[in-house]
This record gives structure tokens, sequence and C-alpha cells, in this order.
């Protein structure tokens, strides 16, 4: 754009800001006290105009129409420099360019539009002009736009895609698979056109994304969305940098799952660990079917289309990871994930996956994967490697406590339909297995008191909770020693390796996270009064010593259990 035509721009119609900015114009309002002027600013003016859809910011002329030059020295040989502390500041990257008459410069600077969904903000306020001033979004306007949907790229029109270019068998397998999930015998001898525009993978005759993803063949999914592929590697070793075998799956959905479960699941990869525990018997696959497809398809519905990288699958000996484009779906973070129904990226493809029974329900079907993780004792499935740019899952195969693995499923078993551990009752009782008293869910810890799952003992505001006597019979250990769990010995015994006396303060760190600081007083007066520790110094100088006298084999829980069992 020239000088003459930015003359002729009118600032409301054409979604433009005009400022003189001769000199001392300000990039983020630090000379301000006051956040009404500290707004108005470059980053200010940059997060209005990203919020109301992008425009012109117009340093060095006048905004008074027709605009006239008067020159600015903002960011003086440094565009490229504000460029990127833009981006680093806000996200979203600004386009700037330069103009001269008679030696005055003036500086515009094009704004993008913010991501759909999402608000900016400066300095934690969401900002829109109004005229020459900038004000505070309503609540009805962040309601609107954080109610704002990603457009669905499954449902998008697939240009040059035919019906020539389907593969029979994944519509075979789409027709089975229908018919079945819905008691619909007669949707097998429909022909594939009905087929794809039942299920609106044809609209107006024309073939969607999701079509070419679910049905398309191999050669046209690689030509028209190359980046619609399952690469897995695997390593014999997790500090291993090159694999030691790799295989790239480029097919239709509906071919293409089985294939990727049956490369994870092959008998060197994916052994079985023969879990025998008295009369208990178990066989336990290091990955289990359910939580690998699950955990696939979550990645391939949520993933971003738009983004031309694939989903990677790296399967070690004892963990998979499983890395797929784009964050998290909108409204969804580390916190909800178990608590949220997301809304898909592409809502067409999940809705086909649900029709056809490769998923349960729409969603995230996270749930599932925590559940079947902690009912064979595993770790959860671990998301905290997730950024704005990918969705990382890693998925566990050790087996943290036989026992625990057993207790779960003897009592799931015996259980109705209607009447299941859910996935948050397991949460609270492994959380209870690891020593955590503090935090729980009280309604949780209610019903599993009541149903005898857990059991606790302790004053009320210092009670601890422990797993019922059934999975005390099944490790063939005490649920408690004189009063006291002995996972809490434990830990005490442990810290007195590192000294012969601790502190209230040392003590509260040992059980960081798992009991407060009521739980823990109550069990250290205890330990003095059952004559365990001693106690030397007032209030906080307060130190305790174990009083053992045998010492030297440094053994402190035997000699503690010993003690207290005389």
């Amino acid at each position: 754009m020239t000088i003459d035509e930015l003359k002729q721009l009118k600032e409301s119609e054409d979604k433009a800001e005009f400022k003189e900015a001769k000199h001392n114009f300000s990039f983020a309002g630090s000379e301000h006290r006051e956040q009404e002027e500290r707004r108005k600013c470059f980053l200010g003016y940059v997060v209005a105009f990203a919020n109301e859809g992008g425009g012109m910011l117009v340093l060095g002329m006048t905004d008074k129409f027709p605009h006239q030059v008067v020159g600015s020295d903002f960011a003086g040989g440094k565009v490229g420099a504000l460029e990127d502390e833009t981006y680093s500041r806000l996200g979203i990257r600004v386009k700037m360019g330069e103009l001269y008459e008679n030696d005055n410069r003036v500086l515009v600077i094009n704004i993008p539009t913010r991501p759909v969904g999402k608000l900016l903000k400066f300095e934690g306020v969401p900002l829109m002009r109004v005229g020459d001033s900038l004000r505070n979004m309503s609540d009805e306007e962040m309601f609107a736009i954080l109610s704002e949907q990603e457009p669905d790229f499954s449902a998008k029109i697939c240009k040059g895609l035919t019906i020539d270019d389907i593969d029979e068998n994944a519509i075979d397998i789409i027709k089975e698979k229908y018919s079945k999930k819905q008691n619909n015998p007669g949707f097998k001898t429909q022909s594939d056109s009905q087929v794809l525009s039942d299920l609106d993978l044809m609209v107006g005759g024309k073939l969607t994304n999701a079509a070419l993803i679910l049905t398309g063949k191999k050669d046209r999914i690689h030509n028209l969305l190359p980046q619609t592929k399952v690469i897995i590697e695997y390593r014999r070793s997790e500090t291993a940098i090159e694999f030691d075998n790799r295989v790239e799956i480029q097919e239709p959905l509906f071919v293409a799952i089985d294939k990727i479960w049956g490369y994870i699941n092959q008998p060197a990869s994916n052994p079985t660990f023969k879990l025998k525990q008295g009369p208990y018997i178990y066989d336990i696959p290091f990955f289990k079917e359910y939580i690998i497809r699950e955990a696939v398809l979550n990645a391939i519905v949520h993933r971003d289309y738009t983004i031309t990288s694939e989903i990677v699958i790296k399967q070690y000996p004892n963990k998979i990871v499983i890395t797929n484009p784009g964050g998290f779906p909108r409204g969804v973070n580390l916190e909800n994930l178990l608590t949220i129904n997301s809304t898909p990226r592409s809502r067409l493809l999940a809705d086909i996956l649900l029709k056809t029974g490769l998923v349960e329900r729409s969603g995230q079907g996270v749930d599932k994967l925590f559940l079947y993780s902690l009912m064979e004792s595993k770790p959860v499935p671990d998301y905290s490697g997730t950024s704005m740019l990918q969705v990382e899952l890693k998925i566990s195969a050790d087996i943290q406590d036989p026992s625990f693995l057993i207790f779960t499923n003897e009592e799931q078993g015996q259980r109705d339909e209607n009447n299941k551990l859910s996935v948050f009752d397991l949460i609270t009782l492994d959380k209870i297995r690891r020593g955590i008293s503090s935090g729980l869910n009280t309604d949780i810890v209610q019903k599993l008191l009541a149903q005898n799952v857990i059991k606790r003992s302790g004053k009320t505001t210092s009670e601890i909770y422990t797993l019922g006597d059934k999975y005390f019979e099944i490790t063939q250990t005490e649920d408690e020693i004189a009063g006291y769990r002995p996972i809490y010995l434990n830990m005490i015994a442990g810290g007195y390796q590192g000294g012969n006396k601790l502190s209230m303060s040392d003590f509260m760190k040992i059980f960081e996270d798992k009991l407060t600081r009521d739980q823990v007083r109550y069990m250290i007066e205890k330990l003095v009064n059952d004559d365990i520790l001693f106690s030397e110094g007032k209030g906080k100088g307060t130190k305790y010593h174990l009083n053992i006298s045998d010492s030297t084999g440094k053994n402190f829980f035997d000699l503690i259990k010993r003690k207290l069992t005389k």
C-alpha cells in the first residue's frame, strides 16, 4: 500500500488506526501506572485489532482525515526484532513495512485476527477499540468468542477426490461395523455411494476429507493429504537415538487401525506378564489392545490436519509414546482431561467412529485409558509433555503393585454392571495405596468406606486411610503395625537414614502431598508417646530422635517394627 492510498483510508470502514507517534511511542505502556493509559501502546492496539478480526496500525501519520505524514521513529532499525518480540509475547505474527515521504518515515503494521475461540489479552485484559480509545471487552463479547468452534476439517469437501478413489475393503468394513453397531443388517446391501451419502461422507455428490481419511485409496491419501500417515518406530532402548525398526502406515483408517495394532502387538515387542500370586493367576499384556486402539483413534480424531506433520508412535520395551500434531482441543487442559467432554477438531470423523463402534462414545475416551491402566496397576497415561504444537501421550507397561491389580480386579468382578468402580474411584484407591490421605474427594471416600473397600483410623482432623482387608490378605502383609501404616513407618525410617534428628518441617517434606500437617503432627506425637521417638527443644526448634539404641545395621524400619510389637 502506498502513502497516497493510506491518506484516503477511513479508520472505521477500513479497520485502520492512525497515530502520529513521532517520538517515544510506547511498546508496552511501561512509563504509565494507570492501566487505561498503559494500554494505549503498541501491544495494546495489536491485541484490540486481533480480537476484532485484524486490521492495520499506522504510525507516523495524523488520525484526522485526510491523513498527513508527520514521521515516526518508533522501532527505527528494529522492525525485525519488534516482530519477534510481538510473537513472543502474544503468539501472533504481525507484518511490518516502512514507507517514506520527504524523509519522513511511516511504519505500517498489519495485524492478523486472533485464533478461533481464543482471546488475546494485554496485561491480563482482553481489549477492543472504541473510537480512539481501547476498552475492556464485555462478558458477553468474551463468551461469544470463547464459544466459537474451530471449522470441522473433516466435513470440508476434498477437492479432487472421486468415488473411484474409494477403497472397496474400507467400505466393506464400514458396512459391516455400522450394520452390527446399529443393528441394521440391510445397511450391508446398500451401494457404496449410498453408504457414503448416508454417513455424510458425500455431500451433493462431492466427497469430504473424512471420506478420504476413512476410506480413500492409499495413493490418493498420499497425493491429497500426505500428513494422514502414522509412523511407528521401535527402539530396544529408551536412550537410543536411532530406531531398530520403522514402518509407515498410510491406509484408509478402517484398514490402518488393524495394521497399527498388528505391528505393535508382536510377540517380541508385546509379551505377556504372567502374574501368579497364591490362588490368583492373571495374564497381563505389556500393552493392552483397547488402550492402544483408543489412544491412536484419539490422536487421529483430535489432531490438527492443517499441520503437515504425521502421527508418530515410538515403542520401547516398557512404554509407548504417541504424538499428534496440534495441542489439546479447545477447552481441554491437563487439569480437566477426565472431567470435560471435549469437542474434536474433526466432528464428522468422530461421529463415524462412534456410529461404527470403533469408539464407544464421542469425546475423548481418556477416562477409559486411565481406568484400564489403573486396573492393571500401571502408571496412569501421561500427557505432561503436551504443548500448543502437539499432544504427547506416554503409556507405561510397568506393573507397580501386582497385589493392587488383583485387589481391584477381584473387587470389580464381584460388582454388577451398574455398580462398577469408576475411574475416579480407582484414582482414589491408587492414591491411598501410595500413602496419600490428603486432598481426596470426600464423597468418593465416604462411598468407598461404606462399601468396605477402604478403612480409616485416627482422629477427625488427622484420620488416615488404608485399602480394605482384602488387599492385605492378597499381599499377605499387615495393614498396620501397632496403629501405624507400614508405608509411613518406612518413609520415616528412610528419613533417618540421612541423619539422627529430624524437625517437624523435615517430616512435612517426607510426607509432602501425602498427608496434611495435622495428620503428620498426630503421627509424630503418637510415635513420641509410644517411645519410638523422643524430642528435644521447644516450638519450631524441636528436634526428634529415634529412641533406638541398636541401630548399627541401619535397618530402621525393622527396628521400629520390633520395638512397636514387643
